[in-house]
């Protein structure tokens, strides 16, 4: 009988030349350092989704913490995944409530929860529907072509927010840029556990970098630790009880079908860095994520999903090590429960974050292209090439069809418009 969890074993290679395979492990101190990477890569989404939503940022990384570590118990450790708080639920959110102040408050979270749970509990339920009837309808559902333009189209619609961020102010954007080359310096020029740390040698370099400038010679907008010094450094963050309303319910449901195809397009992409087969862990993934969105719905936190920067993280360490997810999850939970580090998440600079989130939505996007050159898709065939050119434009483009009060989103439209053109261009294949 198979156990639930792997037998790791300790990793005997060379850090420079072989990748770190799931069931391997490093040094203790090793797997801290990279586990509190993992944790860093996923601040900037994760805290920028519930600021968007009204959301509470340390709520959201406290429960990012947790469910990493729920995602990691139930798919017994063999799907190395992050959990962060999902962007997919940003538009039907803001749907649902009315709400139009970023960075405040939401006053209606718990009609958000309520939807969110809702989600999560459909998410769930297709999850043990692929754990009883295995992953081949899926697989049919969402061949190679279309799982690639998924992953790609998640870094791509995110692009355009990223840059308009910075977009005016000349000294953001050349901070930007600086720290870009900050981590793709050490990405390049360093080798060993240096260049596997290179997000987070990079944005900590880039934060001295602005400081100097900043608050040193007084160029662009100075860093204010004002805030930092009155945060207490123990604290749980406020948690909403749901409540459930049928329109928002309609409305944040369905994107269970998005996060299903946004999953899929991870663990499929993270199969292919690492060589492993983790279809057999699709369904366990699905209840996992579905089981996470829900509770942290219970608490007024954000709908959960596997991060992509994380996985764009793994694509430049080539560690895979699932003992490193756990320990990013309880590095989470530690700083979500510190009001004083929420306080210092709020001092990097937009700039700073900005140029993180230009490498990491990068490396998701090349992380789309390399599932086709792994699954050698022939773009020669025209179904191919009219499923992938129509999905990444319109997920680029932001083209959000709405239904009603209903709103798909850019990444929802195109990965609903992916399916559909697959299943319809298909047809010509039965016919020949």
């Amino acid at each position: 009988m198979t156990s639930w969890f792997p037998k790791w074993r300790p990793y005997q290679g060379n850090i420079d030349a072989q990748p770190v395979g799931t069931a391997e492990y490093l040094p203790p101190a090793q797997t801290v350092i990279l586990g509190v990477q993992h944790a860093f890569a996923m601040f900037g989404a994760t805290v920028l989704a519930p600021f968007l939503m009204g959301f509470d940022p340390n709520l959201a990384i406290l429960m990012s913490g947790i469910c990493t570590i729920l995602f990691f118990i139930i798919t017994g450790g063999r799907v190395p995944s992050y959990l962060g708080s999902s962007f997919a639920f940003i538009g039907v959110v803001i749907a649902a409530t009315g709400f139009a102040g970023a960075g405040s408050l939401n006053p209606n979270i718990a009609i958000a929860a309520g939807g969110i749970i809702a989600c999560g509990i459909l998410y769930a339920l297709v999850g043990f529907l692929v754990m009883a009837t295995g992953t081949r309808w899926i697989e049919k559902l969402m061949p190679p072509v279309v799982t690639g333009a998924v992953v790609m189209i998640i870094g791509l619609n995110l692009a355009p927010v990223t840059v308009k961020g910075v977009m005016g102010n000349t000294f953001n954007m050349w901070m930007s840029l600086v720290t870009v080359m900050c981590m793709g310096s050490i990405a390049v020029f360093t080798r060993g556990l240096l260049q596997r740390l290179l997000l987070l040698v990079g944005l900590l370099s880039a934060y001295l970098i602005y400081f100097v400038l900043s608050n040193l010679m007084g160029y662009g907008t100075p860093i204010n630790f004002t805030p930092i010094q009155q945060a207490t450094w123990f604290g749980v963050p406020n948690f909403h009880a749901p409540v459930f309303d049928i329109n928002a319910i309609l409305i944040i449901a369905p994107i269970a079908l998005i996060l299903v195809a946004e999953n899929l397009g991870h663990i499929k992409a993270v199969g292919a860095m690492t060589g492993e087969n983790l279809d057999p862990h699709i369904g366990k993934a699905f209840v996992a994520d579905g089981i996470a969105t829900t509770i942290a719905g219970g608490v007024g936190a954000p709908g959960m999903t596997t991060y992509g920067e994380n996985i764009g993280v793994m694509a430049v360490t080539r560690v895979y090590s699932t003992i490193v997810f756990a320990v990013a999850g309880v590095f989470a939970v530690c700083l979500g429960l510190s009001p004083k580090f929420g306080a210092i998440i709020h001092t990097i600079p937009t700039a700073i974050l900005a140029g993180a989130s230009i490498v990491v939505f990068g490396l998701i996007t090349i992380a789309g292209a390399k599932i086709w050159i792994e699954n050698k898709v022939d773009f020669s065939q025209n179904k191919n090439l009219m499923v992938a050119a129509v999905t990444v434009i319109l997920g680029t483009g932001d083209f959000a069809l709405s239904f009603g009060s209903f709103n798909l989103g850019g990444i929802g439209t195109a990965t609903f418009a992916a399916l559909l053109l697959n299943w319809f261009f298909g047809l010509a294949d039965k016919k020949a």
